[in-house]
């Protein structure tokens, strides 16, 4: 450390603990100049702490519209849900469950391609283009045992085997894919949304409203 650097830090520490100073010695305080912010020219001090308190509202205000628009999301997620659950509870056998569930995710969640994989004994469920059946035994569940052993939902991107036994032929389209695992371990199933967008289901972002998802879901199931 210099000299003058030392000197800096003497009379930072002095004004700290001597807030009073510029109380007492006013007229040093007015021919005070510092730096504009933006620019080359001086201002006094009292013109400079307008200006960072300027700043500081600025960004106060920006916080507050920030927190506004997550508050405004979230209640959309909120009443999608609610949405979702109500259809669920008019559902009064597995098939008509299983169509509110179809139904809710295209027209309430926006989610267009997704698939639900059950695990059920053959003839159980009928099978259609959003549902697939398979034995627990069945060797197209093994790529999903990470998923399942973990018990929580997961985004990102899926392996290509992955994604042709889910989409088909529209595998190579989904640029992201969110999975979903039902029951105790998967002990029911999955449910696979697939997106074209590679950012709508990413690692980072929350499985909060997913695992939810997944929870009414297999409730649904169960009590149908």
């Amino acid at each position: 450390m210099t000299a003058a650097q030392a000197e800096e830090e003497s009379v930072a520490r002095y004004l700290q603990h001597n807030l009073e100073f510029f109380e007492r010695h006013q007229p040093l305080l007015a021919r005070l100049r510092l730096p504009h912010a933006r620019g080359g020219s001086t201002i006094s001090l009292i013109e400079r702490q307008v200006e960072v308190l300027r700043e500081h509202q600025a960004a106060v205000e920006q916080k507050l519209a920030e927190f506004v628009k997550v508050a405004r999301s979230n209640d959309a997620v909120a009443e999608k849900m609610h949405h979702f659950t109500r259809r669920l509870l008019r559902a009064r056998t597995r098939a008509a469950a299983i169509g509110e569930i179809e139904a809710s995710l295209r027209e309430d969640l926006d989610a267009c391609h997704s698939v639900l994989v059950l695990i059920a004994p053959a003839g159980d469920v009928p099978a259609e283009r959003f549902v697939k059946v398979l034995p627990a035994d069945d060797p197209s569940l093994k790529s999903f045992e990470s998923l399942f052993t973990n018990g929580k939902p997961r985004c990102g991107q899926a392996r290509d085997s992955q994604r042709e036994f889910l989409f088909g032929s529209d595998a190579e389209a989904m640029g992201s894919v969110a999975l979903i695992p039902l029951g105790e371990k998967g002990s029911v199933g999955l449910l696979a949304l697939g997106s074209m967008d590679r950012d709508r289901f990413h690692p980072g972002m929350s499985t909060e409203f997913l695992g939810r998802l997944g929870d009414l879901i297999t409730d649904a199931l169960a009590r149908a």
